[in-house]
């Protein structure tokens, strides 16, 4: 008997075998739908600031006396072995490059890396112990946007948009401002949509005039010209859909037609920056030379969350990024130029337009250094230990969850593993992780795999 398709299931939909097959594939396609009923989200839309590269958090959020202590010594054998990716373990222990002090009322320990962001300390939940399953960037990459450490799974921001979906139909749920200077270390797969359909997968966007390539009229062509053009095309895509049984690609290419004539009309109000105050632009850094880049990504971030986009992710790090093997001091110090006063201020424009209950904003990246050095004055990459910030009012401010080794090593106090914290992240979204799937190759799948040992970070909850 050959299988029946989904045009023929809904045809003959209703007693016997057909009625099975299409009940079977309601369910599925409802999932996503049951997934984000059981409880009240926390909150609406997440803004994720992605350091590319890794950064150390044994130099910005995670204070280590006993590593200053050992300076220049080998690690003490009671550390035991520890996997490394350019066979560092026994170089000498490099301490934390600048000093931590206690900050806010709360004295979370910040380095005076990022003095304008320490200046929000009590509006911070640090994570010290995530911990992953890789020491390379690529599989890091994955793992942090996706779950898995493999290519071609979905991204979070794929899941969400599938669970979710838009609050704009003229804008997509999930968009993504990369670093302009590009090299991400696994490419666009990190926010690609995998076995979901195509239409959830991550739209890029840059700043200027013409934020998605391609997507102006041509010159002296009208609107309603254009129109009267995409609906007599979307009839020809309708028949050509309906011959190939709904394929979910065909599917999202032509809902892309629609959308991108919906944003011809928004995409450039949306960036442009004219409309924003001198005060404002100033508050993100827009108007020095350091802080431009960034603070336009973030500023734009901030316009889009606005406007309904459901969850956003901020890039940066070019090629290496945070990646400091040889100098953290200067590859620390330029990248916490570029970021430290954008990100705060972002703190504080989602405060003061009131979206920072509805809104998470997530900080770091694919993993963090190594306490040993590398070249005398770097760190190599370290999975085993190493911090994330999230901010917001569905989160504790002022406070750091768990604890690395005494030299910053591995996640011993607390541990998160990455599933627990997209398990957390899901959870404030108002999502059950365990309900949200998609049924592919005879499999539920689900962002954080199988559910047995996953659970949500409740302490870190506001």
């Amino acid at each position: 008997m050959l299988p029946l398709s989904r045009r023929q299931l809904l045809q003959y939909g209703g007693s016997g075998l057909g009625g099975v097959a299409l009940s079977v594939l309601c369910q599925h396609e409802s999932r996503a739908t049951s997934a984000q009923t059981a409880f009240t989200p926390r909150v609406k839309r997440v803004i994720w600031l992605f350091m590319h590269g890794g950064p150390s958090h044994v130099d910005l959020f995670d204070p280590k006396p006993e590593l200053s202590r050992l300076a220049g010594q080998p690690m003490p054998e009671s550390f035991g072995e520890v996997m490394t990716r350019r066979k560092v373990a026994q170089n000498p222990l490099l301490p934390s490059i600048k000093p931590f002090r206690k900050r806010g009322q709360s004295g979370l320990e910040i380095s005076d890396f990022l003095p304008e962001i320490a200046n929000y300390a009590d509006d911070l939940c640090v994570i010290r112990s995530l911990h992953g399953d890789s020491v390379n960037h690529p599989q890091s990459v994955y793992q942090m946007n996706t779950g898995s450490v493999l290519m071609g799974r979905p991204s979070v921001g794929s899941w969400v948009a599938y669970g979710l979906g838009s609050e704009n139909e003229d804008l997509p749920a999930f968009v993504v401002l990369p670093d302009p200077g590009g090299g991400l270390k696994g490419g666009p797969p990190a926010w690609g949509n995998g076995f979901l359909p195509a239409s959830y997968q991550g739209v890029t966007m840059r700043a200027g005039s013409r934020p998605i390539l391609h997507l102006d009229s041509a010159a002296g062509f009208r609107t309603d010209q254009q129109r009267r053009m995409l609906d007599a095309l979307q009839q020809l895509n309708q028949r050509h859909l309906e011959q190939r049984d709904y394929d979910d690609e065909l599917s999202a290419r032509i809902a892309a037609h629609e959308l991108a004539f919906r944003m011809q009309a928004t995409a450039p109000e949306l960036v442009d920056l004219s409309q924003e105050s001198a005060s404002t632009l100033q508050l993100y850094g827009v108007d020095q030379k350091a802080t431009n880049d960034f603070g336009t990504r973030c500023l734009l971030a901030r316009r889009m969350i606005e406007r309904g986009v459901r969850f956003l992710q901020v890039y940066s790090g070019d090629t290496n990024g945070w990646d400091a093997h040889s100098n953290v001091a200067d590859n620390h110090g330029k990248l916490c130029a570029a970021t430290d006063k954008p990100v705060a201020g972002l703190l504080h424009d989602l405060k003061q337009r009131g979206l920072w209950d509805e809104t998470l904003v997530i900080w770091g990246g694919e993993f963090g250094r190594m306490p040993m050095s590398e070249q005398g004055t770097g760190r190599d990459h370290n999975p085993w230990g190493y911090s994330v910030w999230m901010a917001g009012g569905a989160v504790q401010g002022g406070m750091a969850h768990g604890a690395t080794d005494a030299i910053g090593l591995r996640a011993q106090e607390k541990p998160v593993h990455i599933r627990n914290f997209h398990a957390t992240l899901l959870h404030l979204l108002g999502i059950d992780h365990e309900e949200l799937s998609y049924y592919h190759n005879g499999l539920d799948e689900r962002l954080i795999g199988p559910t047995d040992d996953v659970e949500i970070v409740q302490e870190i909850l506001a």
